[in-house]
């Protein structure tokens, strides 16, 4: 049975706190997974939240400030240790390619796994498969940082008043969706269009047209809301973003499902992040993370 989940592994931003671990999250799509922003830490959180190394099948780095990459040393030579049985590919700024190397040889070890290294340097489609498209965006923040969609195609989705109608049961529902007819019978008599989910990370950034592109009608938007809108000069200066921000991105955007993430040290409710998304007018699902949380993408 396919799973589509967001794992939650850690929701601090510059300093982890006692109850908030430094960056990282693992998206579950069908059958892999995707982890972004490995902080450090990251490969404890993933014992604690039940996430093994063999989840992984690309790993994804906004940028290569710490909070976002410490972890990518240890979870590296995780995979190798485990000898996960499958390629990984790793995705990040082309720019940072000096650190990505320095991590994934801060030590020595035995490589028993291919590690694809495929950097991103411009906007645009990074990998296609199956049941998604992952693309890329470029986002403003004071090092080079990419922000990261994935789309699933659009489909049909059977109405069985309509397979009822013209007597189509068993074998047959299968056969017409293989070949697009049965007959006299079209796919679109006995099904509707079935718009594909759409999931975006949205890490270190000011607002800018990238934020925007990546949120564009998404089932579920991962946002970094670092600061409350009484700081909005703050997050101004060092690349970020409000809670409030993020909410009006998203409730422009039409997001169905509003993830915050990324909390600044300096606030202890996280209530206060809720309560001003909320003002900004988004109406739709809201979870301001926590750490170890696990998060279903939203039906279609």
């Amino acid at each position: 049975m396919s799973v589509r989940e967001f794992v939650v592994l850690g929701t601090a931003s510059q300093v982890p706190t006692r109850h908030r671990n430094h960056n990282g999250y693992l998206l579950r799509w069908d059958g892999e997974g995707i982890l972004f922003d490995p902080g450090e830490g990251t490969q404890r959180q993933m014992l604690r939240a039940g996430v093994a190394a063999h989840d992984i099948n690309r790993i994804c780095v906004t940028h290569f400030h710490g909070d976002h990459s410490l972890g990518l040393a240890g979870v590296i030579q995780r995979i190798n240790l485990d000898q996960v049985p499958h390629p990984v590919a790793a995705h990040y700024p082309a720019s940072g390619q000096k650190f990505f190397d320095r991590l994934r040889y801060a030590t020595a070890y035995r490589e028993t796994v291919r590690l694809r290294e495929e950097p991103v340097a411009r906007d645009g489609v990074l990998a296609r498969g199956p049941s998604y498209v992952l693309e890329a965006r470029r986002l403003s923040h004071p090092v080079e940082s990419f922000g990261y969609r994935l789309t699933e195609p659009d489909g049909r989705r059977m109405r069985p008043e309509l397979l009822a109608r013209y007597g189509i049961k068993g074998p047959d529902v299968g056969r017409i969706q293989r070949e697009g007819r049965l007959g006299e019978v079209a796919l679109e008599d006995v099904s509707e269009h079935r718009a594909g989910q759409r999931f975006a990370f949205v890490m270190d950034t000011r607002l800018c047209p990238g934020v925007s592109e990546l949120a564009e009608g998404c089932d579920m938007l991962v946002i970094e809301s670092t600061f409350l809108d009484a700081d909005r000069a703050l997050a101004e200066d060092h690349g970020h973003l409000t809670a409030g921000q993020a909410a009006w991105v998203a409730r422009d955007a039409g997001v169905r499902h509003l993830v915050l993430t990324h909390f600044s040290q300096r606030y202890s409710d996280p209530a206060e992040f809720e309560r001003e998304a909320r003002g900004a007018g988004f109406e739709g699902e809201l979870t301001v993370a926590a750490d170890l949380g696990r998060i279903p993408l939203p039906k279609r």
